[in-house]
């Protein structure tokens, strides 16, 4: 599914119009992204929890050129859904037919 998709779902099912769809999806994700670039996490109940991780610092290898490489301790965003969500999810008979 696209955020094309997306988009016209939620239109359908609102009877909002599709541009103020689009704006209103586009300004969450840029809350989000904003909020995550400022270290500031967003929990969204029964939904799941768009948080900062943080990746040590370690020495990696660059296989083609054969040499080692430090990369330095920094935050990747990342996203825990809820438990709810996760049960949607499992007990879904669509889940069950992609996953096999």
């Amino acid at each position: 599914m696209t955020k094309a998709d997306v988009i016209a779902e939620i239109a359908d099912k609102t009877g909002i119009d599709k541009a103020e769809v689009t704006h209103t999806l586009e300004t969450f994700f840029s809350v989000v992204k904003d909020s995550l670039a400022e270290g500031e996490n967003i929990y969204v109940r029964g939904f799941g929890s768009f948080i900062n991780k943080k990746r040590a610092k370690k020495v990696a290898r660059n296989i083609s050129k054969n040499t080692a490489m430090v990369i330095d301790e920094h935050y990747i965003p990342s996203f825990k859904p809820a438990k709810i969500f996760v049960e949607q999810v499992k007990t879904s008979d669509k889940a069950k037919v992609s996953a096999e």
